[in-house]
This record gives C-alpha cells, structure tokens and sequence, in this order.
C-alpha cells in the first residue's frame, strides 16, 4: 500500500520555521542587547576616564593658578625691595651732594640776605627769602652762578613789602630757583668709579 501521510506537514513545516523564526529573532534581539548594553558600559567606562583625567587637569590647573599668584606675589615684593633699594642707594649716592650744595647755599649767600624756605626737589632748588636790597637779591644770583656746585638761577618774583620797625628800612621778598650741578672733575671721577 502506498504510504499516504495525511498529518499536515505543511503547517508543521511552517510552525517549525516560525519557531526557528523567533527564536533566531529572539537570539538576535539578546545579542544586540548585549552588544548595546556592552557598548554603553564601554563608553561609561570612557566617560568615567575622561571626568577623571579632567578632575585631574582641574586639580593641577588650580594647582598652577596658586603658584602663579605665589610667583607674581614674589614678582612684586621683589620689585618693591628693588625700588627700595634704589631710593636707599640714592639717598645713600646724594647724601654728600645735597649737603655739598648746602654748602654752596650758604657761601653764596651776601650778608643782607636771609632765606626764610629751601626746599629741594631733585636736582631743583627752590628758595624763598628777604633782602635788604634789590642788588643783594642780584649778587646772590651771580653768586649762585658762579658755584661749582649750583647753576642757572631763575627769579620768580620780588615783593616790596613793609619796613622793619627797627630801623625803618623796606625789605625785598623773593623766590628763585637754581639747579644742583656737579663740578666738572667730580663727574669725571663718578665716571672713572663706573
């Protein structure tokens, strides 16, 4: 007899290929699972590495920050002891010369002329007096002229101003300015020193 299967192999067939369907449908969806979920662990990972190395980079920055405030803080205090050292050196330099043109001050003064202010202001003199004359102011500019250590007097001005109760005499104020000089073989001898 001829073997007649009357069992529906068709739609088992395809039940079958249907199961073989989702289940390779299922295995594929569990491995791009896993491979998505490797991935994102992965660049986690990466992620986690970056904001280390970044905290680090911030830690140092600020790190550097300190030291670079330390170095500039150092920077200044150390131009501050320079400059200072410079004023001291010289005060220390024109401490003989501004007495030096004290000096000068004092011998080219004629009697008949007093000085009430004296202020020096780099190498300008600047003189506030009186004089019993307008010729005593005159001779003390020459005289101041022909210093060593003083040069070109300038008169702002000369006041008229009351008579002396002693001896009825009118008085002559005046400001000048003159300028501190150094003679001539005092600079050469600063410059032999250098």
């Amino acid at each position: 007899m001829a073997r007649i299967n009357l069992l529906p192999w068709r739609e088992q067939l395809r039940e079958q290929r249907k199961q073989q369907f989702i289940a390779t449908l299922v295995g594929v969806l569990l491995l791009g699972a896993a491979v998505v979920f490797l991935a994102d662990q992965a660049f986690n990972h990466m992620i986690d590495q970056q904001r280390a190395r970044n905290n680090f980079i911030r830690q140092e920055i600020t790190a550097l920050d300190a030291r670079i405030k330390e170095i500039s803080e150092l920077r200044k205090k150390r131009q501050e002891l320079i400059d200072r050292t410079k004023v001291i050196q010289d005060l220390q330099g024109n401490r003989p010369i501004v007495s030096r043109v004290f000096d000068q001050l004092v011998r080219t003064i004629p009697d008949g002329v007093f000085f009430t202010s004296v202020k020096m202001t780099g190498k300008n003199v600047a003189i506030e007096g009186t004089a019993e004359s307008n010729n005593l102011i005159s001779s003390l500019m020459r005289n101041q002229d022909a210093s060593d250590w003083l040069a070109a007097p300038n008169l702002a001005e000369v006041k008229t101003v009351e008579a002396r109760e002693a001896d009825g005499q009118e008085l002559s104020k005046f400001r000048l300015s003159v300028q501190q000089t150094k003679p001539a073989d005092e600079e050469q001898g600063q410059g032999a020193r250098q």
